[in-house]
């Protein structure tokens, strides 16, 4: 069996999810005079390579020591679109079966080649990583729960596309850019492609 590591570095230069706090480590204790040193390592749920239970949008949903192991692991899928995917994209279903077969139940990881961008890489872009990667529209996440997906992982910042987030609202000189994207590319506004109904619909609509 090969086992690949996916996890990004973990580290107090590790950026979290915008306004979470961020591994912080100081110590408690020193060998003078307390004979032992001693640190105390806190950071939020939202830091670095993660998974989401449902509890993080759902208050009586699951914990993440609630899931089966069986969840976790399985057969699934891996496709590339960093070359069909760039700043404030959109990617579809259709993008991804040209590219693989996705069979109903799989694990579905998308690589958006926005990892590169990441703060451990030497063309490190925290605003890019976080802000401007491609992200899915309304269609994509109905064709997740048609599929019946167990998880999907993403490469970026969220699996929800940054303007379907809160984000809109913090970056506003980036959601300006990303307005211009949408009009230019897709013929509508930002507003027509993630309307209010359908806020941050890859995190609130994919559970059961």
């Amino acid at each position: 069996m090969k086992i690949v590591d996916l996890t990004i570095p973990l580290g107090i230069g590790t950026p979290p999810w915008p306004t979470y706090e961020p591994l912080q480590i100081k110590y408690f204790k020193r060998l003078a005079p307390n004979g032992a040193n001693g640190q105390v390592v806190t950071h939020s749920n939202h830091l670095g390579t993660h998974l989401d239970g449902e509890i993080h949008f759902y208050t009586p949903g699951k914990d993440i020591a609630e899931l089966d192991f069986d969840f976790l692991h399985g057969p699934g899928a891996i496709v590339d679109l960093s070359d069909a995917a760039g700043d404030y994209d959109i990617y579809t279903s259709k993008m991804v079966e040209e590219r693989v077969d996705v069979q109903e139940g799989d694990i579905l990881l998308i690589h958006t080649g926005y990892h590169r961008y990441g703060w451990d890489q030497p063309i490190a872009d925290e605003i890019r990583y976080m802000v401007k990667h491609p992200g899915p529209d309304r269609e994509f996440a109905e064709w997740c729960k048609d599929k019946k997906l167990k998880w999907l992982g993403v490469d970026c910042g969220s699996a929800d596309h940054p303007m379907n987030t809160i984000i809109r609202t913090w970056m506003p000189r980036q959601a300006k850019e990303a307005q211009a994207h949408f009009q230019a590319k897709y013929k509508k506004s930002i507003e027509e492609v993630f309307t209010d109904d359908k806020y941050q619909l890859m995190h609130i609509e994919m559970f059961p």
